[in-house]
């Protein structure tokens, strides 16, 4: 469902990702982890059609994102790590905004957009103005807007960030149940017991090129491990300094 072949991006003389290769297939959560400044923003604003590359490609469900940035764009659902709400819109606007965009703006999408508020407790901010909710409160309206035309690619950077436990949970429950119904989910995250807990699959990146990849108990053997996700993976970028 995604597939990124020796995708680079260069700043200046800066090389923040470096010859890429990376195939995540249909129905699978990947966390991809790393140090600050390791490269999994922009990797994820390369996926997603925010940055051009410098050299190579990224396909979304068969579709390249440079060539057919319209198909592959309406199979993603994506959570940036920094999101950003409309101010002057409530949440009902946002949904119905969203909607319009994925040209889904029906009654059965308003029902679901509803249940979801209501199951992240929000139904009572529904006619407020962004502008006037709290951060962890924005942070369940974009996943309301997230879930609610039911991507096939959900890539979240960071997206437990804002949000308190019980929301914590439900959201790792979507994802989970998004993933048994098909949908592939990309999530970065520096929250490692989150990637252990959720991940089929976990990357590390570091200084833009991918160190490590597999299942936790393959990374288990590669690092020589036993314990938990962070020994692994302080372990294996210690490796990439000496």
């Amino acid at each position: 469902m995604i597939d990124i072949r020796n995708l680079s991006k260069q700043f200046g003389q800066r090389w923040a990702v470096e010859k890429l290769n990376l195939s995540i297939k249909k129905g699978e959560c990947f966390a991809f982890i790393g140090p600050n400044a390791a490269g999994k923003t922009t990797t994820i604003k390369l996926m997603t059609g925010l940055l051009k590359p410098t050299s190579g490609s990224v396909s979304i469900g068969g579709y390249d994102v440079e060539g057919k940035h319209i198909e592959a764009k309406r199979l993603i659902g994506y959570v940036p790590d920094v999101p950003y709400l409309y101010e002057k819109l409530t949440p009902r606007e946002h949904v119905r905004f969203i909607l319009d965009l994925y040209n889904e703006n029906n009654e059965q999408r308003i029902i679901l957009s509803e249940q979801l508020f209501a199951s992240f407790g929000i139904s009572e901010y529904g006619d407020i103005l962004v502008s006037d909710l709290s951060h962890g409160t924005r942070q369940k309206v974009v996943f309301t807007c997230l879930f609610i035309h039911n991507p096939s690619v959900i890539i979240v950077d960071e997206p437990m960030v804002g949000l308190d436990p019980e929301s914590m949970r439900k959201i790792k429950n979507m994802l989970r149940q998004k993933g048994r119904e098909g949908s592939t989910v990309f999530m970065s995250t520096h929250t490692l017991s989150d990637a252990e807990e959720l991940a089929d699959r976990i990357g590390i990146i570091d200084k833009g090129r991918l160190i490590a990849l597999g299942t936790l108990d393959e990374l288990k053997q590669r690092s020589g491990s036993m314990g938990k996700l962070e020994e692994i993976f302080l372990t294996l970028t210690k490796e990439g300094k000496t």
